[in-house]
């Protein structure tokens, strides 16, 4: 008989109750609600399933980054549950995949050939359409029979999320042509993920990375954000690549992308360190002031 916590996403593996999980199942749903509603309402403007699907992408992109962001998050705040969670988010970019490639089919009015020699024919179509593939490989083998089943070998091939990230934020970026300022925030904080990673195999302890590096790393995706949005404008429009940099440090044109980046990571950094710092041993001891 399998067991309650399989029946039920929002059991911990011991079958009971898990607050967290079943908060983040519902909110999992509040994107996809909110579009349908928007969607049968009227709300998203003169092409409203054209918006609709590009919001479902752009949820289909973030959830993929939440996944990618559990694990640094369950080190820096010291939230081992977190890792509960995963999963079910990573299901959920691959479902949030489905539903925006099938309202594109039926924009397409579900004629399945145009749809396909687009995908071919359009190279970011093509980019998407890879990457979706990719989380429709990892959606497959996300059940706990399959993780038994596959061992080692099922470490290896979620290792393409890293992969499929990429894939998506290229998508969204070419998807986007001019207005590119969020697929610049996702671009730099893949960065960050990554660096994250890269950082971990060298200098973390007992599984952590220290908050210090954290906070470097903030940076340095900053300066590489910035960097990469300068590079794109000079080549793209032919726009000088010190101006766009010098962007990043006036408040003419607002909040840029590498300032959203810098927020983010040292936000992290710092909230790791106020998580240390509530459960330290002294502030355990009874009578601590």
């Amino acid at each position: 008989m399998p067991s309650a916590a399989m029946k039920y996403p929002w059991n911990d593996y011991r079958g009971r109750l898990s607050p967290l999980k079943l908060s983040v199942f519902v909110a999992l749903f509040l994107p996809w609600l909110w579009v349908a509603l928007a969607l049968s309402a009227g709300w998203l403007g003169a092409r409203p399933l054209t918006e609709a699907i590009h919001q479902i992408g752009l949820w289909t992109i973030r959830f993929i980054f939440l996944a990618l962001a559990v694990t640094p998050l369950r080190q820096a705040l010291q939230w081992p549950r977190l890792i509960l969670v995963r999963r079910m988010i990573g299901v959920a970019a691959f479902a949030y995949g489905l539903t925006h490639i099938s309202l594109y089919t039926a924009q397409q009015a579900f004629d399945i050939g145009k749809v396909a020699s687009e995908i071919v024919l359009r190279i970011y179509l093509t980019i998407g359409f890879v990457a979706l593939l990719g989380l429709a490989a990892l959606a497959a083998t996300s059940t706990d029979g399959v993780v038994r089943r596959m061992g080692r070998n099922w470490q290896r091939l979620h290792r393409l999320v890293y992969a499929i990230a990429l894939l998506a934020v290229i998508h969204f970026w070419m998807q986007m042509k001019l207005e590119v300022w969020e697929p610049t925030i996702m671009a730099g904080l893949y960065a960050w993920l990554m660096g994250y990673r890269l950082l971990a195999l060298r200098f973390a302890t007992r599984g952590r990375l220290p908050l210090v590096w954290v906070g470097v790393l903030a940076v340095v995706a900053s300066v590489v954000t910035a960097g990469g949005e300068a590079i794109y404008f000079h080549f793209a429009y032919h726009v000088g690549m010190w101006r766009v940099i010098a962007l990043n440090w006036s408040l003419m044109t607002g909040v840029r992308p590498a300032d959203i980046v810098l927020g983010i990571g040292l936000g992290i950094a710092a909230a790791g360190v106020l998580r240390a710092w509530l459960v330290s041993p002294a502030r355990r001891r009874p009578g601590f002031a």
